[in-house]
Protein backbone atom coordinates (compact mmCIF):
# COMPACT_ATOMS: atom_id res chain seq x y z
CA UNK A 1 0.00 0.00 0.00
CA UNK A 2 1.16 3.34 -1.15
CA UNK A 3 2.00 5.91 1.91
CA UNK A 4 -1.23 8.49 0.34
CA UNK A 5 -3.13 5.27 0.37
CA UNK A 6 -2.20 4.51 3.63
CA UNK A 7 -2.90 8.26 4.98
CA UNK A 8 -6.61 8.03 3.63
CA UNK A 9 -6.55 4.93 5.55
CA UNK A 10 -6.30 6.17 8.73
CA UNK A 11 -7.37 9.65 8.89
CA UNK A 12 -9.73 10.87 11.65
CA UNK A 13 -7.88 7.34 13.80
CA UNK A 14 -5.52 7.32 16.08
CA UNK A 15 -2.73 5.18 14.90
CA UNK A 16 -0.20 3.38 17.22
CA UNK A 17 3.10 3.57 14.70
CA UNK A 18 5.72 1.36 15.65
CA UNK A 19 8.46 2.62 17.73
CA UNK A 20 11.44 2.71 16.49
CA UNK A 21 14.77 0.52 18.27
CA UNK A 22 16.01 4.37 19.84
CA UNK A 23 13.30 4.73 21.64
CA UNK A 24 12.57 1.43 22.71
CA UNK A 25 16.45 1.22 24.30
CA UNK A 26 15.63 5.27 25.73
CA UNK A 27 12.70 3.58 27.72
CA UNK A 28 14.83 0.60 28.84
CA UNK A 29 16.86 2.95 30.52
CA UNK A 30 16.03 2.94 34.15
CA UNK A 31 17.23 6.32 36.48
CA UNK A 32 18.37 5.95 39.91
CA UNK A 33 19.10 8.72 42.16
CA UNK A 34 21.42 8.58 44.74
CA UNK A 35 21.88 10.48 48.13
CA UNK A 36 25.26 10.03 50.02
CA UNK A 37 25.56 12.17 52.92
CA UNK A 38 29.44 12.45 51.92
CA UNK A 39 31.67 15.66 50.40
CA UNK A 40 31.84 15.19 46.52
CA UNK A 41 33.86 13.17 44.53
CA UNK A 42 37.50 13.62 44.98
CA UNK A 43 37.08 15.70 47.62
CA UNK A 44 36.02 13.05 49.62
CA UNK A 45 37.31 9.33 49.30
CA UNK A 46 34.70 7.98 51.09
CA UNK A 47 32.38 8.52 48.17
CA UNK A 48 34.07 6.04 46.08
CA UNK A 49 34.42 3.34 48.78
CA UNK A 50 30.28 3.48 48.96
CA UNK A 51 29.76 3.58 44.74
CA UNK A 52 32.30 1.00 44.07
CA UNK A 53 31.22 -2.16 45.49
CA UNK A 54 27.55 -0.78 44.45
CA UNK A 55 28.16 -0.72 41.21
CA UNK A 56 30.01 -3.36 40.76
CA UNK A 57 27.07 -5.73 42.51
CA UNK A 58 24.66 -3.89 40.32
CA UNK A 59 26.53 -4.97 37.14
CA UNK A 60 26.75 -8.58 38.37
CA UNK A 61 22.89 -8.06 37.98
CA UNK A 62 22.50 -6.81 35.29
CA UNK A 63 22.75 -2.96 35.36
CA UNK A 64 25.25 -0.95 33.85
CA UNK A 65 25.57 2.89 33.23
CA UNK A 66 26.45 2.57 29.31
CA UNK A 67 23.72 0.44 29.04
CA UNK A 68 20.56 0.32 30.84
CA UNK A 69 20.88 2.37 34.48
CA UNK A 70 20.93 6.19 34.63
CA UNK A 71 22.84 7.78 37.79
CA UNK A 72 22.30 10.95 39.34
CA UNK A 73 24.41 10.95 42.63
CA UNK A 74 24.11 14.10 45.31
CA UNK A 75 26.18 14.79 47.94
CA UNK A 76 24.98 16.33 51.51
CA UNK A 77 28.61 17.11 52.56
CA UNK A 78 27.85 16.20 55.86
CA UNK A 79 25.86 19.30 56.84
CA UNK A 80 22.19 19.26 57.48
CA UNK A 81 21.44 22.31 55.28
CA UNK A 82 23.58 20.47 52.27
CA UNK A 83 21.56 17.47 52.80
CA UNK A 84 17.90 19.29 52.88
CA UNK A 85 18.87 20.86 49.68
CA UNK A 86 20.12 17.72 48.08
CA UNK A 87 16.86 16.07 49.22
CA UNK A 88 15.18 18.87 47.52
CA UNK A 89 16.88 18.68 44.29
CA UNK A 90 16.83 14.65 44.10
CA UNK A 91 12.91 14.33 44.82
CA UNK A 92 12.47 17.28 42.17
CA UNK A 93 14.48 14.60 38.97
CA UNK A 94 11.57 11.99 40.39
CA UNK A 95 13.81 9.11 39.61
CA UNK A 96 12.15 5.51 39.43
CA UNK A 97 14.04 4.87 42.70
CA UNK A 98 16.12 6.38 45.23
CA UNK A 99 19.72 5.71 47.41
CA UNK A 100 20.62 6.79 50.24
CA UNK A 101 23.31 6.95 52.90
CA UNK A 102 22.76 7.91 56.43
CA UNK A 103 19.79 8.61 58.84
CA UNK A 104 19.58 12.37 58.46
CA UNK A 105 19.24 12.14 54.76
CA UNK A 106 17.84 9.24 54.71
CA UNK A 107 14.71 10.98 56.75
CA UNK A 108 14.87 13.80 54.44
CA UNK A 109 13.97 11.92 51.73
CA UNK A 110 10.91 10.50 53.68
CA UNK A 111 9.73 13.75 53.84
CA UNK A 112 9.77 14.80 50.47
CA UNK A 113 8.21 11.78 48.80
CA UNK A 114 6.15 8.76 49.97
CA UNK A 115 5.92 7.36 46.44
CA UNK A 116 9.50 7.00 45.21
CA UNK A 117 11.11 3.73 46.25
CA UNK A 118 13.99 4.33 48.67
CA UNK A 119 16.63 1.66 49.59
CA UNK A 120 19.07 2.93 52.39
CA UNK A 121 21.89 1.85 54.41
CA UNK A 122 24.55 3.39 56.89
CA UNK A 123 21.60 4.05 59.18
CA UNK A 124 20.57 3.18 62.88
CA UNK A 125 17.39 3.17 64.32
CA UNK A 126 14.83 3.32 61.75
CA UNK A 127 11.97 2.24 63.35
CA UNK A 128 13.00 5.07 66.22
CA UNK A 129 13.22 8.38 64.24
CA UNK A 130 10.27 6.77 61.90
CA UNK A 131 11.95 6.14 58.91
CA UNK A 132 10.16 2.81 58.59
CA UNK A 133 7.44 1.15 60.62
CA UNK A 134 9.08 -2.30 61.67
CA UNK A 135 12.21 -3.87 60.53
CA UNK A 136 10.08 -7.15 59.16
CA UNK A 137 7.44 -5.26 57.52
CA UNK A 138 8.48 -1.58 56.49
CA UNK A 139 4.95 -0.07 55.55
CA UNK A 140 5.50 2.60 53.15
CA UNK A 141 8.14 3.07 50.41
CA UNK A 142 11.52 2.77 52.54
CA UNK A 143 13.36 0.36 53.28
CA UNK A 144 17.03 -0.95 53.57
CA UNK A 145 20.39 -2.01 55.67
CA UNK A 146 20.96 -0.88 59.44
CA UNK A 147 24.54 -0.45 60.78
CA UNK A 148 24.49 -1.94 63.83
CA UNK A 149 21.96 -1.66 67.48
CA UNK A 150 22.64 1.56 69.60
CA UNK A 151 24.53 -0.72 72.30
CA UNK A 152 27.61 -1.18 69.81
CA UNK A 153 28.76 2.02 72.26
CA UNK A 154 29.54 -0.67 75.02
CA UNK A 155 31.72 -3.05 72.48
CA UNK A 156 33.67 0.20 71.29
CA UNK A 157 34.01 1.16 74.87
CA UNK A 158 35.76 -2.17 76.06
CA UNK A 159 37.70 -2.85 72.90
CA UNK A 160 39.24 1.00 73.50
CA UNK A 161 40.06 -0.38 77.01
CA UNK A 162 41.53 -3.33 75.40
CA UNK A 163 44.44 -1.52 73.54
CA UNK A 164 44.94 1.37 75.82
CA UNK A 165 44.20 -0.21 79.06
CA UNK A 166 45.34 3.00 81.02
CA UNK A 167 42.40 5.51 79.69
CA UNK A 168 40.51 7.01 82.21
CA UNK A 169 38.89 9.99 80.09
CA UNK A 170 37.53 9.22 76.93
CA UNK A 171 35.68 11.66 74.85
CA UNK A 172 33.31 11.04 72.51
CA UNK A 173 33.00 12.76 69.05
CA UNK A 174 29.54 13.74 67.12
CA UNK A 175 27.40 15.98 65.44
CA UNK A 176 24.45 16.08 67.22
CA UNK A 177 23.06 17.95 63.98
CA UNK A 178 23.20 14.76 61.70
CA UNK A 179 23.84 11.75 64.84
CA UNK A 180 20.43 12.15 66.24
CA UNK A 181 20.97 8.60 67.42
CA UNK A 182 24.35 9.37 69.53
CA UNK A 183 22.80 9.87 72.55
CA UNK A 184 22.12 5.60 72.62
CA UNK A 185 25.01 5.13 71.88
CA UNK A 186 26.78 7.65 74.34
CA UNK A 187 24.45 5.59 76.91
CA UNK A 188 25.68 2.36 76.35
CA UNK A 189 29.09 3.45 75.97
CA UNK A 190 29.00 5.12 79.81
CA UNK A 191 27.49 1.30 80.88
CA UNK A 192 30.60 -0.03 80.12
CA UNK A 193 32.64 2.20 80.90
CA UNK A 194 32.82 1.89 84.81
CA UNK A 195 35.42 4.32 86.03
CA UNK A 196 35.85 6.13 82.76
CA UNK A 197 35.27 9.34 82.68
CA UNK A 198 32.70 10.36 79.21
CA UNK A 199 32.66 13.76 77.61
CA UNK A 200 30.77 14.38 74.95
CA UNK A 201 32.71 16.39 71.77
CA UNK A 202 29.90 18.46 69.70
CA UNK A 203 31.79 19.09 66.25
CA UNK A 204 30.04 20.83 63.67
CA UNK A 205 33.24 22.00 61.89
CA UNK A 206 37.24 21.29 61.25
CA UNK A 207 37.87 24.04 63.77
CA UNK A 208 36.46 22.43 66.75
CA UNK A 209 37.60 18.82 65.42
CA UNK A 210 41.30 20.31 65.90
CA UNK A 211 40.05 22.00 69.17
CA UNK A 212 38.67 18.92 70.53
CA UNK A 213 41.79 16.64 69.83
CA UNK A 214 44.25 19.34 70.78
CA UNK A 215 42.14 19.23 74.34
CA UNK A 216 42.20 16.06 74.86
CA UNK A 217 45.60 15.10 73.84
CA UNK A 218 46.49 17.63 76.39
CA UNK A 219 45.23 15.84 79.14
CA UNK A 220 47.31 12.14 79.88
CA UNK A 221 45.78 8.84 79.36
CA UNK A 222 42.79 10.14 77.44
CA UNK A 223 41.24 8.49 74.56
CA UNK A 224 38.57 9.46 72.26
CA UNK A 225 35.68 7.47 70.06
CA UNK A 226 34.00 8.57 67.12
CA UNK A 227 30.53 8.20 66.45
CA UNK A 228 29.75 7.60 62.44
CA UNK A 229 27.37 9.80 60.95
CA UNK A 230 27.30 12.06 58.27
CA UNK A 231 29.70 14.49 59.76
CA UNK A 232 32.32 12.29 61.02
CA UNK A 233 31.94 10.26 57.72
CA UNK A 234 32.58 13.58 55.16
CA UNK A 235 35.58 14.76 57.46
CA UNK A 236 37.36 10.82 58.76
CA UNK A 237 40.53 11.95 57.18
CA UNK A 238 40.60 14.96 59.12
CA UNK A 239 39.17 13.62 62.34
CA UNK A 240 42.25 11.21 61.94
CA UNK A 241 45.05 13.35 60.99
CA UNK A 242 44.77 15.78 64.11
CA UNK A 243 44.13 12.50 66.60
CA UNK A 244 47.39 11.01 65.55
CA UNK A 245 49.03 14.49 65.18
CA UNK A 246 47.58 14.83 69.37
CA UNK A 247 48.64 11.89 69.75
CA UNK A 248 44.90 10.49 71.05
CA UNK A 249 43.85 6.50 70.91
CA UNK A 250 40.79 6.54 69.06
CA UNK A 251 38.78 3.95 68.04
CA UNK A 252 37.11 4.80 65.14
CA UNK A 253 34.43 3.27 63.71
CA UNK A 254 34.03 5.42 60.30
CA UNK A 255 34.15 2.91 57.14
CA UNK A 256 38.03 2.38 56.24
CA UNK A 257 39.40 4.32 59.24
CA UNK A 258 41.82 2.12 60.11
CA UNK A 259 43.22 1.78 56.68
CA UNK A 260 43.36 5.46 56.55
CA UNK A 261 45.14 5.66 59.86
CA UNK A 262 42.84 5.17 62.79
CA UNK A 263 43.97 2.62 65.50
CA UNK A 264 41.16 0.91 66.17
CA UNK A 265 37.92 -0.06 63.99
CA UNK A 266 34.77 -2.34 64.88
CA UNK A 267 32.12 -1.97 62.74
CA UNK A 268 29.40 -4.05 60.28
CA UNK A 269 31.08 -5.62 57.14
CA UNK A 270 31.12 -2.58 54.85
CA UNK A 271 31.53 -3.97 51.32
CA UNK A 272 28.76 -7.26 52.06
CA UNK A 273 26.33 -4.64 53.07
CA UNK A 274 26.88 -2.02 50.16
CA UNK A 275 26.15 -5.00 48.00
CA UNK A 276 23.19 -6.13 49.66
CA UNK A 277 21.73 -2.94 49.04
CA UNK A 278 22.45 -3.24 45.47
CA UNK A 279 20.16 -6.36 45.57
CA UNK A 280 17.42 -4.80 46.85
CA UNK A 281 17.88 -1.99 44.56
CA UNK A 282 17.97 -4.89 41.68
CA UNK A 283 14.32 -6.32 43.16
CA UNK A 284 12.53 -3.37 43.41
CA UNK A 285 13.41 -2.60 39.47
CA UNK A 286 12.12 -5.59 38.58
CA UNK A 287 8.48 -5.59 40.09
CA UNK A 288 8.80 -5.67 44.06
CA UNK A 289 7.69 -3.44 46.44
CA UNK A 290 10.04 -1.87 49.45
CA UNK A 291 6.70 -2.10 52.03
CA UNK A 292 7.56 -6.15 52.07
CA UNK A 293 11.04 -6.41 51.62
CA UNK A 294 12.22 -6.59 55.43
CA UNK A 295 14.90 -4.00 56.92
CA UNK A 296 17.92 -6.15 57.64
CA UNK A 297 20.93 -6.08 60.39
CA UNK A 298 24.12 -6.83 59.66
CA UNK A 299 25.35 -10.58 59.74
CA UNK A 300 28.93 -9.77 59.98
CA UNK A 301 31.45 -7.17 62.27
CA UNK A 302 35.37 -6.66 61.29
CA UNK A 303 37.57 -5.66 63.50
CA UNK A 304 40.40 -3.83 62.33
CA UNK A 305 43.80 -2.70 64.16
CA UNK A 306 46.50 -0.26 62.52
CA UNK A 307 49.84 -1.76 64.29
CA UNK A 308 52.07 1.33 62.92
CA UNK A 309 49.40 3.42 64.83
CA UNK A 310 49.72 1.48 67.89
CA UNK A 311 53.87 1.26 67.98
CA UNK A 312 53.73 5.33 67.49
CA UNK A 313 51.71 5.67 70.29
CA UNK A 314 53.54 3.23 72.29
CA UNK A 315 50.53 0.71 72.67
CA UNK A 316 51.21 -2.99 73.21
CA UNK A 317 48.44 -4.64 71.50
CA UNK A 318 47.37 -7.50 73.78
CA UNK A 319 47.73 -11.19 71.90
CA UNK A 320 43.89 -11.90 72.25
CA UNK A 321 42.96 -8.96 70.50
CA UNK A 322 45.22 -9.63 67.99
CA UNK A 323 43.88 -13.01 67.60
CA UNK A 324 40.11 -11.84 67.05
CA UNK A 325 41.31 -8.78 64.13
CA UNK A 326 40.02 -9.22 60.65
CA UNK A 327 42.00 -6.65 59.64
CA UNK A 328 45.95 -6.23 60.71
CA UNK A 329 47.83 -3.30 59.07
CA UNK A 330 51.49 -2.72 59.38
Amino acid sequence: MRRRDLLKLTAGMAVAWPISTHAQQRSAVRHIGVLLGLSKGADDPGTGEIMRPLQAAMGEMGWTEDKNLRLSILYGGGDRTKIDAAADQLASLAPELIYVTGLPPALALRKRTLAIPIVFSLVADPVGFGLVESLSRPGGNVTGFIVWDLSIGGKWMQLLREIAPNVDHVGIMYNPDTGPYAPGIINSAKAAAKDIAIVDYHTRSEGEVEAATVRLGSRPNSGLIVIPEPFTNANRDKIIAYCNQSKVPTLNPVFGAANRGALLSYNFAFDSTIRQSAAYIDRILRGESPQNLPVQTPTKYELSINLGVAKTLGLDVPSNLLALADQVID
